[in-house]
């Protein structure tokens, strides 16, 4: 049967082989923004985990882990409940709510909508006359809508869930500064969920409203963001920029450029800032993104948040949903500890530059990943039809299985037993394997290439005689015998 390579045949694999299923609960019919991740999902989640904290530690990061709920006055103090809302309009007679940017930019593709004030999109409502896609009843002016998801502890004490993880780690500031001795940068992450009530959430898994997130975050001073030591050793890097002022000229394309030219062509202010985008843009490259499939986008003046200093995207161009965020790199400045110093009378000011007599509050910036985003769009980016097959080129080190173990038949004693030694072998070397007897070996193969399986070891009445096996690799097809002793020797290098 021929496989058609499109998208959809790509969305059916997601389904079919546990990578992502959903929206969740489907026994119920779903709720919009929900997904579940399968057992190869999850296999891949926690593999791209391993490689980032493996890299990381290797970095000089440290992990902490927050609670995901926090009272109402930290809220107030990072300034969500006031400002982390999206511009919405309502229909006047269905109700339904639908976020104005993307109302704007499906109904008007010509116009530039990214930071836009609200007067100047419901400007743009009006000239239109863009009316209910349901009612066809001319929309009012633009309201606002708070993403924050709200809930009671205890004897009716407010507090929210968190929208990010980023600021559950600030809150940790003095403890940081004294586990580190104050020694500067403090280099920290941390993963876990955050929430955020979206208006209609679609994409599938690039816009939930319960998501995974995996933050960095450095805490520096304003001296060393200038003169900072590890740039000298990644100054030479070529990154895919796509400055603002470029983008106002209608260009998509990045410029691959050198860390240190764009610190002296003013693309980047800092040069601990551009180890930022280094670092962020490094980790991506480790999972094994196409060239071509990456970019940084900067944010123009309009889009930035109020209290960035400088702020860029790291996008992967995909089929189904074209350039897709899945890293945020921000200068966050001193904004946030301050907040939080005003509002929890804490004083956050040290000695940070050579005169130790000057104190300050460290500036903080800030690498902002989103695993499940990097989870669709390496799937997607890595997924191929080759010769009616599905293959599955992701890396070894992040395949859900390193290895299938398959016994040629089911029926012979012998066969069966030797097969389950070789695979419990492939345990015992720390390579995680995967058993299967289920239908022809070149059903087997298939199966295996759609989950990106690097490698398969077919164990047959010839290994029963020699103690070689047929291992087959995944990308080529091709198979070679090798002796069971060499195995793990080979599959591991």
């Amino acid at each position: 049967m021929k496989i058609e390579d499109n998208i959809d045949t790509f969305n059916s694999l997601l389904r079919r082989r546990g990578f992502i299923w959903g929206p969740s609960p489907e026994i119920y019919g779903g709720l919009a923004g929900f997904y579940s991740y399968g057992p190869a999902g999850m296999a891949l989640k926690n593999n791209i985990l391993t490689l980032f904290r493996k890299e990381l530690r290797a970095f000089g990061f440290g992990e902490v882990e927050c609670p995901t709920i926090m009272p109402e006055i930290v809220w107030e103090a990072s300034g969500h409940l006031e400002r982390f809302i999206d511009p919405v309009i309502k229909c006047s007679k269905c109700n339904t709510l639908y976020r104005a940017d993307n109302f704007l930019r499906e109904s008007l593709p010509n116009e530039m909508i990214d930071g836009l004030s609200f007067e100047r999109m419901n400007n743009l409502i009006q000239k239109h006359h863009l009316k209910c896609p349901k009612c066809d009843i001319p929309f009012g002016t633009i309201e606002t809508y708070n993403l924050m998801l709200k809930t009671e502890v205890g004897n009716n004490f407010t507090a929210y869930l968190r929208p990010e993880t980023a600021t559950t780690t600030y809150l940790l500031f003095n403890r940081l500064d004294q586990d580190a001795r104050r020694q500067y940068p403090i280099k920290i992450f941390q993963y876990g969920k955050a929430y955020r009530n979206e208006i209609s959430p679609r994409q599938q898994v690039l816009r939930m409203r319960a998501f995974d997130q995996f933050e960095l975050q450095l805490f520096i001073g304003k001296e060393q963001e200038m003169n900072y030591e590890e740039f000298t050793e990644i100054k030479d890097y070529l990154v895919p920029l796509l400055d603002w002022k470029t983008q106002e000229k209608s260009q998509i394309k990045p410029n691959y450029i050198s860390l240190k030219k764009a610190i002296e062509q003013k693309i980047l202010k800092k040069p601990a800032f551009a180890y930022c985008i280094y670092l962020g843009f490094y980790l991506t490259q480790k999972l094994g993104y196409p060239k071509n499939a990456l970019r940084l986008r900067q944010h123009s003046p309009n889009e930035m948040a109020h209290y960035a200093d400088d702020a860029w995207d790291l996008e992967v161009k995909t089929k189904q949903f074209g350039w897709v965020e899945i890293c945020g790199i921000h200068d966050r400045t001193d904004y946030d500890l301050k907040r939080h110093g005003k509002f929890s009378n804490q004083n956050f000011e040290i000695s940070m530059g050579t005169d130790p007599k000057i104190k300050e509050v460290p500036q903080i910036l800030e690498i902002a990943f989103g695993p499940d985003r990097i989870i669709y769009t390496l799937l997607e980016t890595c997924f191929k039809v080759e010769k009616d097959r599905i293959n599955l080129k992701i890396l070894p080190e992040l395949a859900p299985n390193t290895v299938a173990v398959f016994p040629l038949v089911r029926n012979k004693e012998e066969i069966m037993k030797l097969s389950k030694e070789v695979h419990k072998n492939m345990i015992e070397h720390r390579i995680i394997s995967f058993f299967d007897v289920s239908g022809s070996i070149g059903k087997r193969y298939r199966r295996q290439d759609e989950l990106g399986t690097p490698y398969c070891i077919t164990i047959d009445y010839d290994s029963l005689k020699d103690n070689t096996v047929t291992l087959r690799e995944r990308d080529t097809m091709d198979q070679k015998r090798v002796k069971i002793l060499d195995l793990a020797k080979i599959i591991q290098k």
